[in-house]
């Protein structure tokens, strides 16, 4: 039994330190790789967060501001919402630079409970409140509204028990029971820097909301219906939006831009109830 003992070998000190060597290299670039693979994978998940937001943004804009003028806004320019005066349904640089504000007749909130006839001044409608219990007309901000989209006017007194408008002028056209009325509010886009991180924000006049983050400022560009670039509000047709979206971490491998990706989405948006 000794002489077996004697002839089975194991292993020296200096084959072991080789194996430890070679299993710390095999380590250190498994752990190289996997480090890699997780920073590719971070960046590419900030990428997709990025172009998601900048998609979402520039759908909700695109939907919107389409829509700028709905309900024959013009008869009742200029108007006086929350203390400024609009002469114009597109207002570009406003409130700030880069901004934005557009006049709209929103999604109603009401409907016609009476026929509503040519030459009348009154209009009775079917809930003064929305879902939530705010008031959606009265004779200061909520003073201008759009009967079915066809016509607008200004309320100069509210009747809350039979829910009267009493109107500045005569309607121009005959308006059937259950005919949408809309209240015309201003809608802003603007970017906002909250906590260090820019945020494209939107305000229909109740405040301003998040709509993205990671969104640099906004570049509008205003084109006449020929195509060519206009000062003149009263001329824009087609708005050219362009939006810039940044990733909220740098990234320490990638050398350009500071650091942070960025990704560049452009539209344009032609305008449907201008000029009619």
């Amino acid at each position: 039994m000794k002489k077996t003992l004697r002839n089975q070998n194991g292993v020296t000190l200096i084959e072991l330190l080789i194996a430890l060597v070679i299993s710390t290299f095999l380590i250190a670039a498994i752990y190289r790789t996997f480090i890699g693979q997780q920073k590719t994978f971070t960046s590419q998940e900030q990428v997709v967060d990025v172009q998601q937001n900048i998609r979402i943004a520039i759908g909700n804009m695109m939907r919107e501001i389409r829509m700028a003028g709905f309900g024959n806004i013009s008869m009742v320019l200029p108007a006086t919402i929350n203390g400024t005066i609009y002469t114009n349904i597109v207002n570009p640089d406003t409130p700030v630079a880069n901004a934005l504000t557009i006049l709209s007749a929103t999604n109603p909130g009401s409907t016609l409970t009476t026929e509503g006839g040519v030459s009348q001044s009154q209009i009775v409608v079917s809930t003064l409140t929305d879902s939530q219990g705010n008031q959606l007309f009265d004779t200061t901000n909520r003073k201008y509204i759009s009967i079915g989209g066809v016509e607008s006017n200004i309320i100069t007194a509210v009747d809350s028990g039979t829910k009267t408008l009493t109107l500045t002028g005569p309607l121009g056209f005959k308006h059937e029971v259950e005919t949408p009325v809309f209240t015309i509010r201003t809608i802003t886009y603007q970017v906002i820097v909250v906590n260090g991180i820019p945020v494209l924000m939107r305000d229909d006049g109740g405040g301003a909301q998040p709509v993205a983050d990671g969104i640099e400022a906004p570049q509008f560009q205003y084109l006449d219906g020929n195509g060519n670039v206009t000062a003149t509000p009263a001329n824009i047709r087609i708005i050219r939006v362009s939006l810039t979206a940044k990733t909220n971490v740098q990234d320490p491998d990638y050398k350009e831009e500071g650091g942070y990706r960025r990704r560049q989405i452009a539209s344009n948006i032609h305008l449907r109830n201008m000029g009619i």
